[in-house]
């Protein structure tokens, strides 16, 4: 396996793994009008930006790409891994690879967890600060839960 910052070159392959994620695995959770705002939120345009800043890593196995995870500072963005190949290790292991960087200069993660990834985060130590809510296309709600872990020696 390879975990590396993701390149312009990589983008439609993280773009594409990301909504496919989504579109998988998220209107087991949510309606899907939040659905839509995931969509939109985990826009091309908003990982090409996310990129081009250097926040953006990619896992390949076999040089093919298996997952990916971004953070800012001390925060995660975004982690999705191949829906296909989700509960084989992959998560943990690009989060494994996110809170050794992020701990480096800061004692205390954050994460904004969906509905479908919060007992995977809680499995990994993480805490719930608080619940929150956001309306979506007037009636629909997304809930999610926003997190946090103190870290000692990863």
């Amino acid at each position: 396996m390879k975990y590396e910052i993701a390149k312009k070159e990589n983008l439609e392959e993280i773009y594409q793994l990301v909504q496919n994620t989504i579109n998988t695995v998220y209107p087991v959770y949510y309606p899907q009008a939040v659905v839509q705002f995931f969509c939109e939120h985990h826009s091309r345009e908003n990982i090409a930006a996310d990129i081009e800043n250097g926040l953006v890593r990619v896992l390949l196995s076999d040089d093919c790409l298996v997952g990916t995870g971004s953070c800012d500072k001390n925060h995660i963005l975004r982690l999705f891994v191949v829906s296909d190949l989700q509960n084989k290790g992959y998560g943990s292991y690009i989060m494994q690879c996110l809170e050794k960087e992020i701990s480096l200069n800061n004692d205390t993660i954050y994460l904004d967890a969906s509905l479908a990834a919060a007992c995977f985060y809680e499995h990994r130590g993480y805490k719930t600060l608080r619940h929150q809510e956001l309306s979506v296309d007037g009636n629909a709600k997304l809930v999610y839960e926003v997190m946090e872990k103190r870290m000692k020696n990863i």
